[in-house]
């Protein structure tokens, strides 16, 4: 029996992050950059107006004030996008909208509504501060610096600063594409009226596993319901090879004679099945399959248990990891907290048991964890009611209340 370590390192071992690919922005949401981004040139290039207002140069607004009757003479308005800076004419001001450049020899920026608001002439309510309402030019980025790292998500923020410094691709290691089959012939499409008198199952692997594919952040393909037909199942494997980062395919594990999984994936490449020193998802298959029409490519597979619960610790442990790695994330894993058991159960000998889990609390006051349902026959009612897995070890037999266990953390 293989530990649970030693698995999740072999799957660790055989994956690594999909080729990277220059993407337009709108492609890049959510990947992870491969390559750093530097600053081509300063960020604003030039000073600018930060509010509409005047440009003056401020010694010369010196005796400004609601008693004084200084104005000073509008020379121009500027917008953004008119052009290169003006020279400030002394003694005068110029209108400036936010954001544009502002004039050579001004060094400051008078709100509108610190002014009478004048278009000939402006009077204003208090002298100028050099400097105020005024972005200087590389405030912000400076030319040759790294303004994103090479391993960063990108998301609205990111890619609003690679837009700002005029970068219309990046170099990103793209989303992996999973591709999901649900092999049995009992199982049944959920919403149709077919007849279940005869043992049907309504199937939910590939729903459940759809969804925590792309909350991992890649891309889900299900395919759908298989039968236990060598034939069919081999023939939908090398079919998906050629659009597959990964697959993933539920069910067909038992070792009876009419699942096919086994025997399928046994020839098609280095895949092995195992059994995994943990409870549920004990039966556990993962390689790769080659793709006969890209020599060169090999794309891991996982063969996980169709038992819902199964399939999706399962999917937690070792596929979630497996894809993070390959999408280029630093991060692989779920948080965990340790948490005080509030009521106690069995644990089986020799493997890890994974419960489904409440976790309340706070880093400040400790955390509380409490098993939902049997934790001997974790349910799919009492998953889906969990926030996290407790993690109970291979030579613990027994949880006693109070006892602190590690708890992989679920949901926020």
């Amino acid at each position: 029996m293989r530990s649970v370590q030693d698995h999740l390192a072999a799957v660790l071992a055989a994956v690594g992050p999909v080729a990277p690919l220059d993407v337009v922005l709108r492609d890049a949401v959510g990947c992870i950059l491969a390559a750093d981004v530097t600053a081509s040139h300063d960020l604003p290039a030039l000073a600018v107006a930060s509010r509409d207002g005047y440009a003056v140069a401020a010694h010369e607004t010196a005796g400004a004030g609601y008693a004084s009757a200084q104005a000073l003479p509008v020379a121009h308005d500027v917008r953004p996008g008119s052009g290169g800076p003006l020279r400030l004419v002394p003694g005068t001001a110029v209108r400036i909208a936010s954001g544009a450049p502002l004039p050579l020899g001004a060094d400051a920026v008078v709100p509108l509504e610190e002014t009478d608001r004048g278009t000939a002439r402006v009077a204003m309510q208090r002298p100028a501060v050099a400097g105020q309402h005024v972005r200087a030019a590389a405030s912000d980025v400076r030319a040759g610096s790294v303004v994103l790292e090479a391993g960063t998500r990108l998301g609205a923020r990111q890619l609003a600063l690679a837009a700002a410094m005029g970068r219309g691709r990046l170099r990103v290691h793209p989303t992996p594409r999973v591709v999901l089959l649900s092999v049995g012939d009992e199982l049944i499409e959920p919403g149709t009226n077919a007849d279940r008198s005869g043992g049907g199952v309504f199937e939910a692997d590939g729903h459940a596993l759809e969804a925590a594919v792309r909350d991992a952040g890649a891309a889900a393909v299900r395919v759908g319901i298989l039968g236990d037909d060598r034939a069919v199942l081999r023939e939908a494997i090398e079919d998906q090879l050629v659009r597959a980062d990964l697959i993933v395919i539920t069910g067909g594990l038992s070792e009876l004679t009419h699942d096919t999984v086994k025997d399928v994936l046994a020839p098609m490449g280095s895949v092995r099945l195992d059994q995994i020193a943990m409870t549920p998802g004990q039966r556990h298959g993962f390689g790769t399959v080659a793709d006969d029409l890209a020599s060169d490519k090999s794309v891991p597979i996982f063969a996980l248990q169709g038992h819902p619960v199964a399939a999706q610790v399962s999917f937690e442990v070792f596929v979630r990891p497996a894809l993070r790695s390959m999408a280029g994330h630093a991060e692989l894993f779920r948080p965990s907290v340790a948490a005080e058991v509030t009521e106690g159960w069995v644990s089986p000998p020799g493997l890890r048991q994974f419960v489904p889990a409440t976790v309340l609390g706070s880093p400040d006051e400790g955390y509380r964890v409490t098993p939902i349902g049997d934790p001997s026959a974790p349910s799919v009612s009492a998953l889906a009611h969990a926030n996290a897995l407790a993690v109970v070890g291979e030579q613990d037999l027994t949880v006693h209340p109070g006892q602190v266990v590690h708890c992989l953390v679920l949901e926020g």
